[in-house]
């Protein structure tokens, strides 16, 4: 069974809808036990940084979380739920992150001729071997909508990366632990892809 982590921060349905095309047994729950007992967990969202941190806080699923990162859970964080998993944003200075992973969540810096938020299809580089792009050629496009993004401390957990006016850590993974700032569930037959990977790791 897949848990989707649900703490009202928007864009589940259509992840649910993906996994549910790739023939798997699907679960949208806030409870951390039916999380702690799933086969894999999606952090799926939408959204401001510090309110998804406050949603996780009341449900109970801070804690949840990392222990589920820590047991070994097949884990996957999509859009914002990639940048939860790391120790702090600019969009909520003082916000504490999830911390599973090391390192900062930073503002686009605006530039002309660059829209913010990043919004539509870019390419992606891949580099290290990511588990999630098996069978997915370079350059592919996938689709972004975020006014923020990923610098990972560690260099060799970045499995892909997108140029927008910045270096944007697209993609991470660290041991079971893995996320996406882009959206597979929107990114077509390469996102679907993605998708594949994960279940069938």
């Amino acid at each position: 069974m897949i848990a989707i982590v649900d703490y009202d921060a928007g864009n589940i349905k259509s992840v649910e809808k993906a996994l549910l095309l790739l023939g798997q047994d699907v679960k949208i729950t806030d409870n951390g036990q039916e999380i702690l007992s799933a086969d894999k967990v999606v952090l799926p969202g939408v959204g401001a940084f510090g309110d998804a941190m406050g949603n996780l806080k009341r449900r109970g699923l801070v804690p949840v979380l990392r222990e589920t990162a820590q047991k070994g859970i097949l884990f996957l964080g999509i859009c914002l739920g990639l940048q939860l998993l790391f120790e702090r944003s600019d969009e909520a200075p003082g916000v504490e992150g999830l911390g599973i992973l090391p390192g900062e969540i930073l503002r686009i810096p605006p530039k002309e001729g660059l829209k913010i938020p990043h919004m539509g299809w870019n390419s992606l580089h891949l580099e290290h071997g990511g588990r999630l792009f098996e069978n997915v050629p370079e350059q592919s496009y996938v689709y972004f909508v975020h006014s923020y993004y990923l610098k990972a401390r560690e260099e060799e957990i970045v499995k892909a990366s997108a140029e927008y006016g910045v270096h944007i850590h697209a993609s991470v993974e660290k041991g079971n632990v893995f996320a996406c700032q882009f959206h597979p569930e929107k990114s077509s037959e390469v996102g679907l892809r993605i998708l594949k990977n994960f279940v069938e790791l």
